[in-house]
């Protein structure tokens, strides 16, 4: 699915699997998302935003964003003719937000229901 552009949920324990590796001693994957060749995984503990660049995506660049450091994000949901959705999060000590695109393979309301129940929390 992801070589169409369609992000898709990835199941949490199959995640915890794949990135043990970038994972604190007991820390839990909640929730992951593939976005075409990225991924964002929602732990226990933070945000992280698996960022796959150049064109094989060998190079790797992961962001490690603990929840209480988000002040602010907001979702922007598909238009009648267009499919994506939009999140972005602001960080402390930030101007621009990180931005993601999800298009419709995945529930935005899902996706913001789960960084409200970590950023709240």
């Amino acid at each position: 699915m992801a070589l169409f552009g369609n992000a898709h949920t990835v199941n949490p324990g199959k995640a915890q699997q794949d990135y043990q590796r970038l994972l604190g001693h007991g820390e839990q994957v909640h929730a992951a998302y593939l976005l075409i060749r990225d991924t964002i995984l929602f732990t226990d503990r933070r945000l992280i935003l698996v960022d796959k660049q150049g064109l094989t995506g060998k190079k790797v660049e992961y962001h490690s964003i603990l929840y209480r450091s988000i002040t602010h994000f907001s979702v922007e949901t598909a238009g009648h003719f267009d499919l994506d959705a939009e999140l972005k999060i602001w960080i402390s000590g930030t101007h621009e937000p990180i931005e993601k695109t999800f298009t419709k393979g995945v529930d935005i309301y899902e996706v913001q229901a789960i960084l409200t129940q970590f950023v709240a929390g």
